[in-house]
């Protein structure tokens, strides 16, 4: 009788806890979708002030280990020019900070193929998992500033 009961309890314990985990990566999930668009309008919005164009990328990754993420991407004036490809300069910085979970071009580790080890991506840790912004098109300082904008708006909303 004592073993059912201690087993009742921790399956209870169990599921409980693996109900919150679940909610708290659904919730993350669910502020991203519902905010990712005005995120991209804020760093559109903060481009064209200075004066720059290229690519707009806002991600999230649920959880602590980088296996899924979702991202929303918008071109601010072009996604291209005559020799550079912003959006893939863009998912390259976004590809590095999913592996490295540090803004991109950090230095932390050697350069991997595949990846151009350019600044102008951030990621912000919050409590579901990890909010980044990219923006690729201007120097690396302008991509920064705007990219920042988009990042900080977004992980208020998760209470940071």
């Amino acid at each position: 009788m004592k073993n059912s009961i201690l087993f009742l309890i921790l399956f209870f314990s169990i599921s409980s806890i693996m109900t919150v985990q679940g909610k708290s990566k659904n919730s993350g999930e669910k502020i991203f979708t519902q905010n990712a668009d005005q995120a991209l309008a804020m760093i559109q919005e903060a481009a064209e002030k200075i004066s720059i164009k290229g690519v707009a990328i806002i991600g999230f990754i649920p959880g602590e280990k980088s296996e899924s993420w979702i991202t929303k991407m918008k071109v601010v004036g072009h996604m291209t020019n005559e020799k550079d490809n912003m959006l893939g300069i863009a998912y390259s910085k976004a590809s590095e900070m999913a592996d490295t979970h540090q803004n991109s071009g950090s230095g932390v580790r050697t350069i991997y193929r595949g990846e151009l080890g350019y600044q102008g991506g951030l990621i912000q840790k919050v409590n579901s998992g990890y909010v980044l912004a990219v923006f690729s098109g201007g120097a690396s300082e302008q991509d920064l500033v705007v990219a920042k904008i988009g990042l900080d708006w977004l992980c208020k909303l998760y209470g940071n």
